[in-house]
Formats: C-alpha cells, sequence, structure tokens
C-alpha cells in the first residue's frame, strides 16, 4: 500500500502568491507533489519515478526526498514539484526485528483490540476498556508462565529431580545437588530476566529525541477523536501502563514460587508473602482498568498508586526468592510443579470468561448505535481471541519443544507408558486443551473460507460480469481467457467484503475449547472427556486430535518465525507485514510489549512538514495511496484551519471506508470521514477501481448526482469519488504486444487519470 502526499515547496520568501499556467491550468507559485508510500516500504526513486533524489528533511529511518537537481524532471502532474515521504523503515529492520515483531503478534493484536470498539456512552466504553486491558495483562501471564513452565516446572522442579534427565547434560545436572527449594529460587531468575526484558522492551518508541523530552499534553493517546491535540502522545501512559504489567508479571513468578513452597513448608511467613503477593496483583488489576490520563484531577494520586504498587512487588518478589531460597528439611518432590497446572488452567478459563464478558458488553452497545462495523461491533472480542490463540500457540511451542527436548524426544502423553529410567515430563494438561482449541478454531475457519469462496464465486462472477459489460460493452463472450481473467479479478476483489463473518467462527469454536480447559482443574483431560463421553473409540480420536493439536500449533509458531525471516529476506509484503504495518498505526493503550507505533513519529512529522511547505502563501495537495490515505487523513484532522485552507486532498486504492471506518469505527466512522472533506473544503478525490481488494469509494461510489430542484444544494461529497475502469482496454492496442494489465491495487503516478486528478486539485488550490 502506497501513500502519495502533494504538498508546496517554499522556494522564496515572499507571502505574495502570482499564479502561473502550465497546460491551461493556473498553477499557485511554490507547489509540490510530496509522494508518501504506504505499506512495502518502496524505495524513494520508485516513489517519484526518478532515477536519483536526495533526501531533505528526516533521517535514515523516515525522510522526506526530492529528484536530485540534473537528474530528472522534478515537476510532477500539473507543473507541482515533487518531493517523496518515506517511513518504511519505521516498521522495517533488519532480520533479528523482524522476527521480534512477529513473536510480539499476540501483544499487537490486543492492543488494537481496544480501538475497534463501537461508539457508546463513556460509562460503557470504559467498562469495555478495562476488560480489553484486563485480556491484555492475561497475555503477559501467559508469556510469564511459559517461561516459568520451562525453567522451573520441567528443567528445576522435574527433570533436576530425575537422573536419567540430568545425565550428560551439564546446564542442568548441577541443579540435582540442591534443595528442591534452592532450585526453583535459582531458575526463578530466568524469568525474572524475562519480566526484565519485557520492562526494557516496553520502552522502545519511534519518537524523535526532542518528542521525547517534549511536555505531555492533555488529551493524550485513547481521546475520543483523532483531531484532539495530544492524540499521539501517550508516554506518560505508556509507562504507567508498563509499570503495572510489569508488577502484575513478576507477581506470577512469586505465585508459582509460593504455590509450591508455602504448603510444604506450612508457615504464616509463606502464606502471608502469598497473600501479600495476591493483594498487590488485584491493587495493580484494579489500577489498569481505569489509570487517569495527564490532565485528568486525579492524575498525580493514580500516578503515585502505580509506582507504589510497582516498588511493592519488587520488594515482594525480593523476599519471595529468598524466602524459597533458604534450607530445609529433606523435601520430597512428587512429579508436578504443586499449584502451576492449577494457574494455568484458571488463566485460560478467566481468558475466555473475558471474552464472553466482552462480548456482552460489546453486544449492549451495538444496540444503541446504527454505525456499519465490523462483525456487527464483535470486532474487538474477536480480534482478542485470535491475540489469546497466538499466544496460546506461541506458549505452547516452547514448553512442548522444551518437554520434547528434556524428555530424550519421547512424546509426552498423560497416559502414555514410560521405559524404565524415563522422567515423565509432563506439561500441564491445560495447554493439551488450549494448543487443540487454538489448532481446531484454525482447521475449521480455513476449511469454511474455502467453502464460502465455493459457494459464492458464481454470484459474484455475475456481478463482475455486470460491471466489466458496463465497462466495455464491446467486450467479447465470456469464455474468452481475456474476459474470464478481468472477471475473476472484479470477483476476487469483492471477496473482502463477504469474508467478516469468518473470524467468528474461529472464535466461538476457540473460546468453548479454551474454557474446557477448567476440566483439568478436576484432573479431566481431552482423553479422560472421550472416555466419558463416547468410550474408547472417541477417547482414541480425541487424543490423535489432540496430539496433532499440540504439534501443529508449535509447527505453527516457528512457521510464523520462518516466514518473517523469508519475507525480510526477500524484502516482500507477506500477509504478516501488512497486518504488522496496519495494526502499529494506534498507540499503545493496552499492551505496553506490543509494537512502538510509527504514526507517532509520521503523523506529527507530516503537519510539521506541511506546515513549512504552507508558509508564506505556499499551497498543499495530498495524494494517500492505500494505507497512506490514513496517514494523510490523520495529518488533516490535526491541522489547523489556517494551514488547512491551503490543502487539498487526492487518495488512491484507499481502504478508509472499506476497513477503517467499519473495523474502527468510533475514530474513522462516516461522521469522520465527512469531517474531513469539511476540513478541506472539499477539495478531495478518491481514486477507486473495482479490482482493488483492499480499496474502495469512501462517501459515494456513484457520480455526482445533479440537484433535486432550483436553490438544491448539491451534496459535495457526491464529487469525490472517481472510479476507474480497470484495466484500459481488454484487448492488445495495435502499438503494444500483450493486454493493458490489470492494476488493482497497485499505482502509477504516470497513469493519466491520476495526472488529471492532480491537475483538477491544483486548479482548485489556484481559485481558492
Amino acid at each position: 500500500m502506497r501513500l502519495v502526499v502533494l504538498g508546496r515547496v517554499v522556494q522564496g520568501v515572499t507571502g505574495k502568491r502570482s499564479p502561473r499556467t502550465v497546460d491551461g491550468t493556473a498553477v499557485p507559485v511554490k507547489t509540490t507533489e510530496l509522494r508518501v508510500p504506504g505499506v512495502g516500504g518502496s524505495s524513494a526513486e520508485e516513489i517519484l519515478d526518478r532515477p536519483i533524489v536526495t533526501r531533505v528533511a528526516g533521517d535514515q529511518n523516515a525522510g522526506f526526498f526530492r529528484p536530485k537537481a540534473g537528474y530528472g524532471d522534478p515537476r510532477g502532474p500539473g507543473g507541482v514539484l515533487i518531493e517523496a515521504y518515506r517511513w518504511g523503515d519505521l516498521t522495517g529492520g533488519r532480520a533479528t526485528r523482524t522476527l521480534s515483531l512477529v513473536l510480539l503478534l499476540p501483544f499487537m493484536l490486543s492492543n488494537i483490540a481496544i480501538w475497534m470498539l463501537p461508539p457508546a456512552p463513556p460509562g460503557s466504553v470504559a467498562v469495555a476498556r478495562a476488560i480489553c486491558r484486563l485480556l491484555a495483562v492475561t497475555l503477559t501471564a501467559m508469556y510469564v508462565l511459559s517461561v516459568v513452565g520451562v525453567a522451573i516446572d520441567l528443567v528445576a522442579w522435574q527433570c533436576a529431580a530425575y537422573p536419567h534427565c540430568t545425565a550428560d547434560r551439564r546446564t542442568v545436572s548441577w541443579l540435582a545437588g540442591l534443595q528442591p527449594g534452592q532450585r526453583i529460587a535459582l531458575s526463578a531468575l530466568v524469568p525474572i530476566a524475562a519480566v526484565a526484558l519485557m520492562w526494557w522492551l516496553g520502552a522502545r518508541s519511534w519518537r524523535l529525541p526532542e518528542d521525547a523530552s517534549a511536555t505531555p499534553v492533555p488529551g493524550g493517546c485513547g481521546a475520543p477523536r483523532l483531531d484532539v491535540h495530544g492524540f499521539w502522545d501517550n508516554r506518560a501512559f505508556l509507562r504507567r501502563l508498563r509499570a503495572l504489567h510489569v508488577a502484575i508479571a513478576l507477581g506470577t513468578v512469586d505465585v508459582v514460587l509460593l504455590g509450591a513452597v508455602a504448603p510444604h513448608d506450612n508457615r504464616a511467613v509463606g502464606y502471608a508473602l502469598l497473600a501479600l503477593a495476591a493483594v498487590v496483583i488485584v491493587a495493580a488489576a484494579a489500577l489498569l482498568c481505569r489509570p487517569a490520563r495527564p490532565g485528568h484531577p486525579a492524575d498525580g494520586r493514580v500516578g503515585a498508586l502505580i509506582h507504589a504498587v510497582r516498588a511493592a512487588m519488587l520488594a515482594v518478589t525480593a523476599l519471595t526468592v529468598g524466602y524459597a531460597a533458604l534450607p530445609r528439611s529433606r523435601w520430597t518432590t512428587g512429579p508436578e510443579l504443586p499449584g502451576y497446572d492449577a494457574l494455568v488452567a484458571w488463566l485460560y478459563v478467566s481468558q475466555a470468561a473475558l471474552i464472553l464478558i466482552l462480548a456482552a458488553v460489546v453486544l449492549r452497545q451495538r444496540s444503541r448505535t446504527r454505525t456499519p462495523t465490523f462483525l456487527d461491533g464483535l470486532g474487538a472480542p474477536v480480534v482478542a481471541a485470535f491475540a489469546v490463540g497466538l499466544g496460546v500457540a506461541y506458549s505452547s511451542a516452547v514448553v512442548y519443544a522444551a518437554s520434547y527436548y528434556l524428555d530424550r524426544n519421547l512424546n509426552p502423553t498423560p497416559r502414555r507408558l514410560l521405559p524404565s529410567g524415563v522422567p515423565p515430563l509432563l506439561p500441564p494438561v491445560a495447554y493439551r486443551w488450549a494448543a487443540m482449541g487454538f489448532f481446531v478454531a484454525v482447521l475449521v475457519t480455513a476449511l469454511a473460507a474455502v467453502l464460502r469462496g465455493r459457494l459464492t464465486v458464481r454470484r459474484r462472477r455475475r456481478a463482475a460480469m455486470e460491471v466489466l459489460r458496463r465497462d466495455f460493452p464491446d467486450a467479447p463472450p465470456e469464455p474468452q481467457p481475456r474476459v474470464r481473467a478481468v472477471r475473476d479479478a472484479i470477483a476476487r476483489a469483492r471477496l473482502t467484503d463477504e469474508s467478516w463473518p469468518l473470524p467468528a467462527a474461529y472464535a466461538v469454536i476457540f473460546v468453548l475449547i479454551l474454557g474446557s480447559a477448567g476440566l483439568s482443574l478436576a484432573g479431566i483431560g481431552p482423553r479422560e472427556l472421550g472416555l466419558r463421553i463416547g468410550g474408547e473409540s472417541l477417547a482414541r480420536s480425541v487424543v490423535f486430535i489432540s496430539h496433532l493439536g499440540s504439534n501443529l500449533t508449535g509447527l505453527f509458531a516457528v512457521a510464523m518465525a520462518v516466514a518473517a525471516l523469508s519475507a525480510h529476506r526477500a524484502k516482500a509484503v507477506g500477509i504478516v507485514g501488512v497486518l504488522w504495518d496496519l495494526a502499529t498505526f494506534w498507540p499503545r493503550t493496552t499492551h505496553p510489549l506490543a509494537p512502538p507505533c510509527y504514526t507517532e513519529r509520521v503523523v506529527p512529522e507530516l503537519i510539521r512538514r506541511i506546515r513549512y511547505l504552507t508558509r508564506h502563501g505556499g499551497a498543499v495537495v495530498l495524494s494517500g495511496h492505500s494505507h497512506g490515505a490514513l496517514l494523510v487523513a490523520s495529518a488533516v484532522l490535526q491541522l489547523e484551519p489556517a494551514c488547512l485552507e491551503r490543502v487539498a486532498l487526492l487518495t488512491h486504492a484507499n481502504p478508509l471506508r472499506r476497513l477503517y471506518s467499519m473495523v474502527f469505527p468510533a475514530y474513522l466512522g462516516p461522521g469522520t470521514l465527512r469531517d474531513i472533506g469539511d476540513r478541506v473544503n472539499w477539495r478531495w478525490l478518491n481514486l477507486w477501481r473495482d479490482t482493488d481488494w483492499i480499496g474502495g469509494w469512501v462517501l459515494s461510489p456513484g457520480p455526482a448526482r445533479p440537484a433535486a430542484g432550483p436553490g438544491a444544494r448539491v451534496d459535495p461529497a457526491s464529487g469525490v469519488d472517481r472510479r476507474l475502469p480497470d484495466p484500459q482496454g481488454l484487448l492488445t492496442p495495435p502499438r503494444d504486444t500483450v493486454p493493458p494489465p490489470v492494476r488493482g491495487h497497485s499505482f502509477d503516478p504516470n497513469e493519466e487519470e491520476y495526472r488529471q486528478a492532480v491537475r483538477d486539485l491544483v486548479a482548485r488550490l489556484g481559485s481558492s
């Protein structure tokens, strides 16, 4: 996806305007076409269609470029100078960073869920936001528990107790000579280090140094409108969010340690520490539900409480590790770490319950609004279910891979017969329930997607033929390969609008099976449930599915990592990369470990550049391609009226209505789209094609309609959208050797429709 931003370059110091004429069009002086790419990270040379360019502002991560003097025409359509804003390196980078971004995918999805909530009264929104933040912190606990499961449960507790597991393994054999409490205390340093890593990662940002030192502004991230001053500034809020997640993560480690040590000692000090850890966790969760923002009357008091909670948890963690490391009398351990299985099961049950509660709250909100939304407003709980599912995939992959390795590559199952001397290293049964749920949900959803595509293909092809015949009345008969190719391109593009219900199928199946993890609290695994329901034959089938699910879920996590590295080496844009750039548009207000929001830098930079280009009577035409249209729209919403008087807007392959308005209705609904047009005095053109599977029309799919009667006012929104026939022709023109290509979502600044749109907007600016 690409963004093109058209602006004016200041070449003089006079504020007086003297229009000139290019191809019969009045062009204001000091006018520039500024092009900014969307998702994909195109080079500045590709954006400007010039062989050699030079950076005039910004840095290597995000900068503004112009054609280098003497290497190509510096002017574009309408006789304006061209400039490009390249921001792709803010989301790209080294292979290690690409891999880390994929691993943070669950946190990213949990972060965007809160932005998908439908419009609702403030009280109802506050409840839904609180549930989203609680779901996000359960992902933090899942992350910590997976590390705990490897370091404390599998290595320090189970493996260290069996000579066969520690044999010829210097990395773990030394633990066998320590007491169980000392083993788990030392091993607890591994998850504590993982929490420290989370603390450090949560502080990363793409903001510029001078922005990071600026004074926080009221409003802040999560404000109800994109045009609120300081919407992109969430530094103070993010610090608090990070402190609370760190406190709960450390508390999770403390509960695991004390859950094993306190029952063995049966002393007041152990239970007192356990109670204290639980109290601090509850306090952190309560503060997480409604943390005050800068400018709020209770801001100072809440901030002090958050820092006090984190300090208290640090103290409790130090005391817990020290208490667990104390020497004890002879301690005979069992095969499983006490309390750990139950803790994992309760985590999964609570996640399933929170998703269901969020769905109920959102359904109540939906009944109060008629705004079209993704999945009828249920997008937030569905995306939260995907976040939890990916978290299950990653944590299960880590735990089961470690158990396979420590167990000498034997497949650990709850009921397998073990050879003599082989340690029964068994992850909690709850992991098997969750992995099976993720696998079954993904499999059913994939099959449903294929089936839906097959069942609707005829209807979509009929509609596509109507479009094709309208654009090309003299088209050859349908059986011709060229006609079928164009028809199918239009039909595939229409599939986007009909695929929304499929994610809901995944969410329903996954949440139901995830909640079944609670059966493990009663010692019931997939096999036991199969025996009770259908006997041995059903039990064998359930065991096979559960084993297959746990294995394939782990392979899924590995495949995601490999795909990320392959996409980086090929410099290709896969579905993960596209999703990444789209999701990290939103600031971190739910999970501090979500990837940094590049828009915190991109939008302020665009605003500063536009202000610079419009100084002293300059004019700017902003043109955004695909995801870039969203960046341009965000900049327009933040610009002051004096600057907007010199701004026009051109968007193409624009997903604002088709995707963003549906998925994020509270921030980019129809009202916001009309507000954008009002702000630029309807100097806005949107180019779209029927073959585009991402972009589309924004305000009106048809041409502008004449006024209904004398004196009636034509709705200016009806003149925004311009539909472009695609391809430009069905047959091979005499001057060429191949027929015109189907352009779909692509962008070419040399296309005549684009050049004409630029000229039209330049003319509007010249006459304003």
